[in-house]
């Protein structure tokens, strides 16, 4: 289905989020969260799939392709997560008032959501949530903290696996990694480390003109959440249903990684996919398939 999109504005704390909406206008409401360095662009591909079925809702995170970027002075803490996943309870709020919403997020957008789900009376706002490649912070720093509280050789394995997918981390929070993107980064050569590391090439008009800047305004996002990763994580439960897409070619996070979460949610359901980090570019047909299928696993029985 070929996919029409209205945009509009939704504004949180004096920061101007970009909203796309489309598909159908009767069907339930799944609204997709995009991470790092992508915008609601990296979506299209998947909705167009989705978009027969579902009211398809895209948004440009903040600092973000067509969103707004906070004022310098309360940038860093202006990405904290708790600030993030008002901006995404903002969008729901706007774009279904009064209907629960199902949300697919990946990489960073997946960390917003988990923190959004995890709040009191989500349940009552979202409808089911699939994530791809993004944990919830706090069962992350759990996870590594019982590993090596209790360490075994498997454990410890699991742990150092993840550390070294995660090895990029400290460059990103670095000060030399905004003028190091600025220097080497382009548009063209993002796609070709993305068709380098998938092994398919995603389709031209997946990242944005932004996608410089976007990378480098993205790095607030790790440098107001990972710094002190693990050292006092939260017990953060959700009543929600949650299906994980693990992608089991995913340079970033680990599957183990991802376990955790299992302690910590009502209904968990883990679908394993051999796809890499952007399966969502590469393979949108399956993400589409996936999410649909959980989603319409989270619906009510209707009497025959």
């Amino acid at each position: 289905m070929s996919l029409s999109l209205t945009r509009s504005t939704v504004i949180r704390d004096d920061v101007e989020l970009a909203v796309f909406v489309g598909g159908n206008p009767q069907g339930p409401t799944l609204v997709m969260v995009h991470g790092w360095p992508d915008t609601h662009l990296m979506w299209h591909s998947v909705a167009e799939q989705l978009a027969s079925r579902f009211r398809v809702v895209m948004y440009d995170t903040r600092g973000q392709g067509e969103s707004a970027l906070p004022e310098e002075v309360h940038r860093q803490v202006s990405f904290a997560l708790p600030d993030l996943a008002q901006d995404f309870f903002a969008v729901i709020d706007d774009v279904s008032p009064t209907e629960p919403v199902h949300v697919l997020a990946h990489d960073w957008g997946s960390i917003q959501v988990w923190e959004a789900v995890c709040e009191d009376g989500a349940e009552q706002r979202v409808a089911s949530f699939t994530s791809m490649s993004g944990p919830n912070l706090d069962h992350l720093g759990m996870w590594v903290r019982r590993n090596l509280s209790r360490p075994t050789p498997r454990k410890l394995l699991q742990t150092v696996a993840q550390g070294v997918s995660s090895s990029y981390v400290p460059f990103f929070v670095s000060p030399l990694a905004g003028p190091v993107l600025r220097t080497v980064a382009t548009r063209d050569r993002w796609r070709r480390v993305v068709s380098s590391t998938e092994g398919c090439e995603p389709e031209p008009d997946a990242h944005a003109p932004t996608l410089v800047q976007d990378m480098v305004n993205g790095l607030s996002y790790y440098r107001a959440n990972t710094l002190n990763l693990g050292t006092r994580p939260r017990e953060r439960r959700t009543t929600v249903p949650v299906l994980q897409l693990v992608l089991t070619r995913d340079g970033a996070i680990r599957p183990d990684s991802l376990r955790e979460s299992e302690r910590w949610t009502e209904r968990l359901e883990r679908v394993e996919l051999p796809y890499g980090h952007w399966a969502a570019l590469t393979h949108p047909d399956v993400i589409a398939r996936e999410t649909a299928s959980f989603i319409d696993s989270t619906q009510p029985a209707t009497a025959g």
